[in-house]
């Protein structure tokens, strides 16, 4: 009898096995470990970003840190934590939070490769933090705070594909510039509603349950907003306007830069 050839334990295949694996492993240490702010600072000379954004600080890890955002002059902490990735679907799960001093938005973002994104987020707005920047503007100033019930991103080829969103509010004082003084009322629970439309994005507002919008603004791509405001919003604030006017009349119209300044 012959003795059985003795295989060899370091195999070609088992070596490129275990060189794969080891790599694996490298890739998720480096991902788990690695400091964000060293990422960003190597990082931050490739990404341009609008003026008004400016990142300020970085910290935690990689897979799971913050960052402290200026967005036009408002302070914004983001905070992500990443899921594991999916090879199949070329995408990456991240968990991110969104707060400034009154408000916060949280939800689940999904990276796609290539460029691609989808965002499902929920949260609330302090409108009195944003103060100034509707005075600014001209717009009503409401009390309380709103409520994202739902919001839908879908971001592909540098521009948003999809939006869908509810928003509520609960109802109660609204003031708003007339001239060199100041109008005021007390409105019913209101609600806003997020769709895609050509060109860009639309809101439109309308009293909760009633037969129409209020109020609608269109956010384009070329960075300007467009706000147009029907007779049913006149009706709501109890506001005189001449009988023969139906709600769905608009009677007030305007188009500016979505962040005054940034055009």
């Amino acid at each position: 009898m012959s003795d059985a050839e003795t295989k060899s334990f370091f195999r070609p295949g088992k070596l490129l096995l275990l060189f794969l694996l080891g790599a694996l492993v490298y890739v998720v240490a480096l991902v788990v470990l690695v400091p964000a702010g060293w990422v960003w600072q190597q990082a931050s000379g490739r990404v341009q970003l609008p003026p008004q954004v400016q990142v300020q600080q970085v910290s935690g890890k990689l897979w799971d840190g913050a960052a402290g955002v200026v967005i036009a002059g408002y302070p914004v902490r983001v905070d992500w934590a990443l899921g594991w990735p999916s090879i199949g679907g070329m995408t990456l799960p991240v968990n991110v939070r969104l707060d400034t001093s009154r408000s916060s938005l949280d939800g689940a973002l999904t990276l796609g490769w290539p460029l691609s994104a989808e965002l499902d987020a929920s949260g609330h707005v302090g409108v009195a933090e944003f103060r100034d920047l509707i005075r600014k503007s001209g717009g009503a100033m409401i009390e309380g705070d709103v409520t994202i019930e739902r919001l839908q991103l879908a971001w592909e080829d540098n521009r948003v594909t999809r939006a869908d969103g509810l928003a509520r509010w609960p109802g109660g004082r609204v003031t708003w510039p007339m001239g060199a003084q100041t109008g005021s009322a007390d409105f019913p629970p209101m609600q806003a509603n997020l769709d895609t439309v050509q060109g860009g994005v639309e809101l439109k507002i309308a009293e909760q349950g009633g037969d129409g919008p209020a109020a609608q603004a269109n956010l384009l791509w070329n960075g300007m907003m467009e706000i147009r405001v029907y007779k049913r919003m006149v009706d709501l604030a109890g506001q005189p306007w001449s009988d023969s006017a139906s709600p769905d009349d608009v009677v007030f119209r305007v188009r500016q830069p979505l962040i005054p300044g940034g055009l």
